[in-house]
């Protein structure tokens, strides 16, 4: 289990969310927060069914709102607001940011998109 982290902090003019855990420090822009949400309306209901995100290079956060202690709801400034971002979906978002937005902009390629 991931402990939380130690200090979310979001910079809203550069639409960067900050999230330090005890061992490295994140800094998510808010497109690829975004774009892999948790939430269902994106993510679907089974394997395969995730939604392309697409437009979203402006989007921002507006609020950050603590959920338990386990994890966060982002509130994106487009109007999306569901999804939980638990300290184990941002560790791993964290960890695997490159890769996953290396596959991003191959799925808008591949769909005939460019950001």
């Amino acid at each position: 289990m991931q402990q939380p982290p130690s200090e979310i902090k979001l910079h809203k003019q550069s639409r960067i969310l900050e999230v330090r855990f005890v061992d490295r420090t994140f800094k998510f822009p808010c497109e690829y927060l975004r774009v892999y949400s948790p939430s269902a309306e994106v993510r679907g209901h089974g394997v395969g069914e995730t939604k392309l995100e697409i437009n979203k290079q402006n989007v921002g956060i507006t609020a950050v709102e603590p959920v338990g202690n386990y994890a966060v709801k982002l509130i994106f400034d487009d109007g999306h607001n569901t999804g939980l971002y638990s300290w184990e979906t941002l560790y791993d978002l964290g960890v695997n940011q490159a890769r996953n937005w290396q596959h991003y902009l191959e799925r808008l390629a591949a769909a005939g998109y460019a950001r």
